[in-house]
C-alpha cells in the first residue's frame, strides 16, 4: 500500500499542470540575436547552416516569423521568440488574444522547432511611452496564462528584456537602483517572474557607455583588456571589466527591490564595427576585441564578483549587419556576419562564403575570435562613471 501511494503521488506530480519553476530558455552560456531588419541577408535555411557550423545553440528573434520558425524545425537550436511592443495594449486587455497569439505563433511549431521562450515586449520600461509601462505586467501575465493553459509552461519561459534605462544611477555597481517612477511596474513584473521562475533580462552595452563618455572611461576597461579596473568600497569587490560591473549593478538593483534571488541574463550585448564620426570606439578592431574576450569569458562559465556561483549567460547582438535599421551608422554594423554571409572580421568562423576579413585586426598575442551587435540603451547603471583614462 505504501509503495502504491508513492507511485500515485509521482504520477500526480508528473501530470500536474503547475509550471516547473526551473524552466530555462538558455542552454550553456552563449547565444546570439538574429535580427532581420534588412533586405539583403541570407534566408533562414542558410542561417540554420551558419549557426550549426558555429555551434551556436541559442538564438533570440524579435518576432515569431513563421518562415524562420519552420526553417529551424529539427535543427536543435533553441529559440526565444518576441511578442512586439505593438501588441502589448491589446494583449493586456484580452486574455483570449494572448491565447490566440500563442496558438498561432508558438504551438503549431512545437515540438519540431525548439521554442524555449517568449519575450513579451522589448525595452518597454524606461521607454518614451509610459502607457506601455502600465500595460506590460498584465500583458506578461496573460501570455503566461495562455502558455500554462496549453500545458507549455514546463518548457517555455515567459520574460521581458530591459534596457539600462530602467536604472537610476551608475556607479559603483553596489549603488545601482531602479528608477523611482518605474518601480511600481518593475515590482509587479519581478514579483510575477519570481513566482514563475523567470530571470531578469538586461541589454548591457559597454560600447554605449564608452561612446557616451570616452574622455572619462578607459576603453581597455570596456574591452576586457588590461587596466586598473574599479573598486567598489561597499562590497570590497574589484572589477577589471565593465561587462561584469553592468551585470552586478543589475543584481544590486534587484536586491534593493527585494528580489535578490533572481538570476540576471544579458539579452543583448555587442560592439559596433563601424560608426559615425561622433560614435567613439566604433571600429572593427574594437568590436573584434570586445567580442573575442567576451566569448572567452562566457566559455569559462564563471560568475561575477558579486554572484560568483552563477555563471553569466549572454546573447550577442547580432548575427548580421542590418542595412535597413534606422539611426546612426553603428546601428547597422553590429553583425558577426555581413549580409552575404561572410564574416565581418576574423573571429574563427568561416561564414557562408569566403571573406576578405583577416586576422590583421588582431593585436600581437590576441589570438582570438568573435564579434556581435546592436540596440541603443543608455548605459546608466554600468559602473561607468569615474573611470579615468589610463595614461
Amino acid at each position: 500500500m505504501e509503495s502504491s501511494s508513492i507511485l500515485l503521488l509521482l504520477v500526480f506530480l508528473l501530470l500536474s499542470p503547475i509550471a516547473d519553476l526551473s524552466v530555462q530558455a538558455f542552454t550553456g552560456t552563449y547565444g546570439i540575436n538574429y535580427g532581420r531588419i534588412a533586405d539583403n541577408i541570407p534566408p533562414p535555411e542558410s542561417v540554420v547552416t551558419l549557426l550549426k557550423a558555429a555551434k551556436i545553440k541559442n538564438i533570440r528573434i524579435y518576432d515569431a516569423n513563421h518562415d524562420v520558425l519552420q526553417a529551424f524545425k529539427g535543427s536543435g537550436i533553441e529559440i526565444v521568440v518576441g511578442l512586439g511592443n505593438e501588441y502589448l495594449r491589446d494583449i493586456s486587455v484580452w486574455q483570449d488574444h494572448a491565447m490566440n497569439w500563442v496558438k498561432e505563433n508558438v504551438q503549431p511549431f512545437l515540438p519540431g522547432t525548439k521554442i524555449r521562450g517568449i519575450a513579451v515586449g522589448n525595452e518597454v520600461l524606461g521607454s518614451a511611452d509610459p502607457e506601455l509601462w502600465e500595460v506590460l505586467p498584465k500583458a506578461v501575465k496573460n501570455v503566461y496564462n495562455a502558455v500554462n493553459q496549453l500545458h507549455l509552461a514546463n518548457t517555455i519561459e515567459v520574460s521581458s528584456p530591459h534596457s539600462e534605462a530602467v536604472f537610476a544611477n551608475s556607479f559603483p555597481p553596489s549603488a545601482c537602483v531602479f528608477k523611482e517612477d518605474l518601480l511600481p511596474y518593475m515590482k509587479q513584473l519581478l514579483q510575477f517572474f519570481s513566482e514563475i521562475g523567470s530571470p531578469f533580462y538586461i541589454n548591457a552595452y559597454p560600447f554605449l557607455a564608452y561612446m557616451s563618455d570616452p574622455e572619462h572611461i578607459d576603453i581597455n576597461y570596456a574591452l576586457f583588456q588590461s587596466n586598473p579596473g574599479i573598486y567598489d568600497s561597499k562590497t570590497n569587490l574589484h572589477y577589471d571589466n565593465m561587462f561584469d560591473a553592468q551585470v552586478d549593478a543589475a543584481y544590486a538593483a534587484l536586491e534593493k527591490a527585494g528580489f535578490g534571488k533572481t538570476e540576471v541574463i544579458v539579452s543583448e550585448t555587442g560592439w559596433a564595427s563601424k560608426g559615425d564620426a561622433n560614435e567613439a570606439g566604433a571600429t572593427a578592431k574594437n568590436a573584434r576585441t570586445y567580442n573575442y574576450h567576451l566569448r572567452k569569458r562566457l566559455a569559462k562559465k564563471k560568475g561575477t564578483p558579486y554572484r560568483p556561483k552563477i555563471p553569466v549567460k549572454a546573447y550577442i547582438f547580432a548575427l548580421f549587419n542590418e542595412n535597413l535599421k534606422p539611426g546612426p551608422t553603428s546601428e547597422r554594423n553590429f553583425g558577426l556576419f555581413k549580409a552575404d554571409g561572410s564574416i565581418s572580421y576574423d573571429i574563427g568562423f568561416t561564414g557562408l562564403v569566403p571573406s576578405s576579413a583577416s586576422s590583421s585586426l588582431m593585436g600581437p598575442g590576441d589570438g582570438g575570435w568573435f564579434k556581435p551587435s546592436n540596440m541603443l540603451v543608455l548605459a546608466t547603471c554600468a559602473a561607468v562613471a569615474p573611470l579615468a583614462l589610463t595614461s
